[in-house]
């Protein structure tokens, strides 16, 4: 199976046009043709659909648009890294980030760092815990901003300055907006949207306690963005860590007794970098040190 091929295939599963997708890549349409009807043959599966004006992807299609994906994206990763200049530190690094308090400092560090090395460029992925270690795991990231625990065997980290505390987003006009501080009480029978990051399920199930099972759970969420519009229009209210972002008519609630983390930036251990991902590392090192001693 060859990268060309899996990129003639991800061309047409973008523009579902064989012709369109011939055009582009700048061969005859009977050659893309052929090029996928070989790689069919060679995965033994059907990877298209097609039809009259139109071509969609079978489920196998799916997964392999995925697959090819990342191949690519490592591919991209590969060249960059072994081309990149010795004396110039150039290339692009893969970051991936929770929605956390913790992200301003590590802007600091990205601003700083690209001040003394303007050649290089950041790709910055939102996401949760669990998707941004297996893309670690994968290659497809350099870096992860993470809550902790992580696990020390698996990966390298520097622990950031800030830490990360659970609340609650409620209306503003609800009666738990005024107070300083919710308990488990307090929620038990209120309506809850809730993390669906299983790991931190199962912290905020403990420190419900005897509550737990008493809690009306109405939504889950991997990012807080949409999460927070239907906690404003009065879906339920909302568990979350607290951010720098102000979100109006919502106003954040500490949980009590308190939930505070600290975040790690995290890399893959005893996996050997880019030159330019190393020192990006190191200056972190360097600079979050720096801070914590001021």
């Amino acid at each position: 199976m060859e990268l060309r091929v899996l990129n003639y295939f991800l061309m047409v599963a973008r523009e579902e046009n064989i012709t369109k997708a011939a055009q582009i890549l700048h061969i005859s349409q009977p050659t893309l043709s052929r090029q996928i009807a070989n790689l069919e043959q060679e995965l033994d599966t059907k990877l298209f659909v097609w039809q009259s004006h139109k071509i969609t992807l079978t489920e196998d299609g799916m997964l392999l648009r995925r697959r090819a994906s990342e191949m690519q994206q490592l591919s991209d990763k590969i060249f960059e890294e072994m081309s990149s200049d010795d004396e110039v530190l150039t290339g692009e690094i893969q970051i991936g980030s929770g929605e956390l308090k913790s992200m301003d400092k590590l802007a600091e560090v990205i601003v700083e760092f690209h001040r003394q090395h303007p050649q290089v460029t950041f790709n910055i992925q939102s996401g949760n815990s669990e998707d941004i270690k297996l893309k670690i795991e994968q290659g497809l990231l350099d870096l992860g901003l993470l809550i902790e625990p992580v696990d020390t065997e698996k990966y390298s980290f520097v622990r950031m300055q800030q830490l990360e505390t659970w609340g609650i987003l409620v209306q503003d006009n609800s009666p738990l907006a005024k107070k300083n501080y919710v308990t488990a009480e307090d929620l038990q029978n209120e309506t809850l949207i809730f993390t669906q990051s299983r790991p931190m399920t199962n912290e905020l199930n403990s420190w419900f306690g005897n509550v737990a099972n008493n809690i009306k759970l109405i939504s889950k969420y991997n990012l807080l963005y949409n999460s927070a519009i239907l906690a404003k229009k009065g879906l339920g209210i909302l568990l979350c860590l607290q951010l720098e972002s102000h979100y109006e008519g919502l106003s954040f609630v500490p949980l009590k007794p308190a939930l505070h983390y600290n975040s790690v930036l995290a890399w893959k251990a005893d996996q050997i970098t880019s030159k330019t991902v190393t020192s990006f590392i190191n200056f972190a090192k360097k600079y979050l040190k720096d801070i914590s001693l001021h």
